[in-house]
């Protein structure tokens, strides 16, 4: 027996040692292999803790082993005794029972090395079953794919049948071009004749094919939907632009010192989850420090001013005679400021209550811009750029979350508002939701989606934009945005498209007409467009960036250290300057000490809050206290939308010339 037991753990150890039970567990689990280091060492210490539990079995084997046979010893001497006959049949009766129950264990014994021999054996042969049953379902689920894309590019086919008939002498290029597309559908790759955008689900559901007259400019190798990786006609060709959008004179200004183009590589700090819940227990929930490793060392102060990377999209739409045109050119911006977003899974730091950042570009891009955190519950950040290229931007953004198991959505609240110095046009529009995707398990990434309502308040033309979520099931690009640029009269003249990640292309529409019902029974409305020109390209990451947070190249320069900013600026929060040192344990510390400091003035202004209201009991003098107001931006109502925000009040850049900041909190 003892014997036996041993054998049965050296088997168990075997049996771990060579994997099998880990490649169960894997294949218990789904497609999601346990890649990560702490998987694997939970993993390993799964299995000590089963062969410790063998071991214990196999003891009370040795066990059970031992006393039966020193009973059945006592039965046999008890038997041979002399006692009575009626006494020595029940001793019988025992020693019979007892033989029995040592029978049984036996056999289970067996049964049990059986089974761990046979799992052995087959161990192999489920695991090629598996495997084969996992690639015919990533079989099927490409077919299906496959199929579903073959049968939306026959219905568009079918679509496309009645616009094409009236171009008589067109018809057989455009039906062999239909063709070809069928068999190219996979790689995104168009006719270059006839081109289409998918119906919009939430908004009026539009089909847009490309002119096909001959005296128009024609595309090569273009795909208006942001998937293809053909060049699209420059934004600077002048086919249907005004010249004045393209002035590109005095564009670009030279630098007037060399930016950084690098900065730290970001350690590879493993997350110990235990080393915060342990610095959880016993503290409120306002109190909890959460560590450096969830951030990026920017804040959100310099998030909103990264908005500002593709400005020179407002310095030509500053030139723009046409106001539909200038709306393209406001609605890519718009578009411009999510491209960032894509691989930036780190969150920014929390700005304290009072801190500022400015970014003085006006000899390098001709614009100034501050930020300023004007509310810490609910947190909210107010933002103004003037540029000398004839626009200005103002904002105030509150950032409103929901945790919903799996993913977060991330809300911002607030209008963005910009307006043209030379025509007055003052455009307003609202962000959409970004999701985070896998919180609690998987590799983080995000996604944006919802609709966008450009206004222009002046002339009351609309851009409406359409952010299509991701679904693995969809036929659309991953990140696809399409929209319409329509007059007051709600006529279209411009289509968008393309993605928010890449690039976004405008189609100029010739002519409009209404469509018959699509799939989902809704009407469509058909536009027939010009060739379609690039509004806005991404710029390319810069060299080593997965390793650099995937800063852009403007983000790089953000925390640069500068001269004469105000003493509340970003660039001199120190935790923040810590963590981009790559020194994150310092970084933890010195931001507990910050938000401590932060609580604590935030308790005595409560103090003087209540004292005054005693006060004014007291004495009813009607004064009211009047509470934390921002040192440079005070709330006014907006006469176009009837808001109350946070714009600039003017001061900053005075007091920067005087190098005067004794009005400064120390908020550091």
């Amino acid at each position: 027996m003892k014997g036996q037991g041993c054998w049965e753990a050296a088997k168990v150890r075997s049996l771990c040692n060579s994997g099998c039970l880990s490649k169960v567990n894997q294949d218990d689990s789904g497609d999601e292999e346990p890649t990560s280091q702490g998987g694997r060492s939970e993993l390993q210490g799964t299995l000590k803790i089963l062969v410790s539990k063998l071991d214990d079995l196999s003891t009370c084997n040795d066990l059970i082993a031992k006393h039966g046979a020193a009973l059945q010893r006592s039965l046999s001497e008890l038997e041979g005794l002399k006692v009575p006959v009626e006494g020595g049949e029940k001793i019988k009766a025992v020693n019979e029972r007892a033989t029995l129950f040592r029978i049984t264990s036996n056999a289970m014994i067996n049964a049990c090395r059986d089974f761990l021999e046979l799992a052995e054996t087959h161990s192999r042969r489920w695991q090629r079953a598996l495997q084969y049953e996992r690639e015919q379902r990533t079989h099927l689920e490409e077919t299906i794919e496959q199929l579903a894309k073959q049968h939306n590019s026959l219905e568009r086919a079918w679509r496309e049948a009645p616009t094409l008939a009236s171009a008589a002498p067109r018809a057989p290029a455009a039906s062999k071009g239909r063709s070809e597309r069928l068999h190219k559908e996979e790689a995104s790759d168009e006719d270059e004749d006839t081109e289409f955008f998918d119906a919009m689900e939430d908004s009026p559901a539009f089909i847009t094919v490309t002119s096909t007259d001959s005296t128009e400019h024609r595309r090569s190798q273009s795909n208006l939907s942001g998937a293809g990786g053909g060049q699209s006609t420059d934004w600077n060709q002048d086919d249907y632009m005004s010249p004045s959008c393209n002035d590109v004179s005095g564009k670009k200004l030279q630098p007037r010192r060399q930016r950084r183009t690098q900065v730290p590589d970001k350690p590879n700090y493993s997350l110990n989850l235990w080393s915060i819940m342990k610095n959880c227990i016993g503290k409120e929930l306002s109190k909890i420090p959460m560590p450096v490793n969830f951030n990026e060392p920017l804040s959100m102060l310099q998030r909103l001013t990264e908005d500002l990377e593709y400005h020179e999209l407002l310095d030509k739409a500053a030139r723009c005679d046409s106001s539909l045109e200038q709306m393209c050119l406001v609605a890519a911006f718009s578009i411009s400021s999510y491209s960032t977003t894509v691989h930036r899974t780190a969150k920014p730091f929390n700005p304290l209550l009072g801190e500022t950042y400015e970014l003085d570009g006006r000899e390098e891009f001709g614009y100034r811009s501050l930020c300023e955190q004007v509310s810490h519950h609910p947190p909210a950040a107010a933002h103004h750029v003037i540029s000398q290229r004839g626009w200005t931007l103002w904002q105030e953004i509150t950032i409103a979350s929901k945790f919903r198991g799996k993913y977060l959505s991330i809300m911002p609240l607030g209008a963005i508002h910009l307006q043209f110095h030379s025509s007055g046009n003052q455009y307003v529009w609202r962000k959409v939701t970004s999701t985070v995707h896998n919180i609690i398990v998987g590799k983080l990434w995000i996604d944006q989606s919802g609709d966008i309502e450009i206004v222009n308040h002046k002339t009351k033309e609309t851009c409406q934009l359409k952010f299509s979520p991701y679904s693995y099931f969809s036929r659309d690009v991953p990140r696809k945005v399409t929209g319409v640029v329509a007059d007051s009269g709600g006529q279209a003249h411009y289509v968008l498209s393309g993605t928010w990640d890449d690039k976004i292309e405008s189609a100029k529409v010739v002519h409009s007409s209404r469509g018959g019902s699509g799939s989902e029974g809704k009407q469509k409305t058909v536009y027939q467009t010009l060739s379609p020109k690039l509004l806005w390209k991404k710029y390319p990451l810069p060299e080593n960036a997965e390793n650099m947070y995937y800063f852009s190249a403007l983000a790089l320069t953000l925390n640069e250290q500068e001269d004469g900013v105000g003493l509340t600026d970003s660039r001199l929060r120190p935790d923040q300057k810590l963590m981009e040192e790559g020194r994150w344990d310092e970084a933890n510390s010195e931001k507990q000490r910050l938000e401590e400091k932060q609580r604590a003035v935030r308790r005595r202004r409560e103090a003087e809050a209540s004292d005054a209201v005693d006060e004014e009991c007291d004495y009813d003098s009607g004064k009211e206290y009047e509470g934390y107001q921002p040192l440079w931006f005070h709330q006014r109502r907006d006469s176009v939308t009837g808001d109350t925000n946070f714009v600039y009040k003017g001061g900053y850049w005075e007091a920067k010339e005087r190098q005067d900041w004794s009005m400064c909190p120390n908020i550091f």
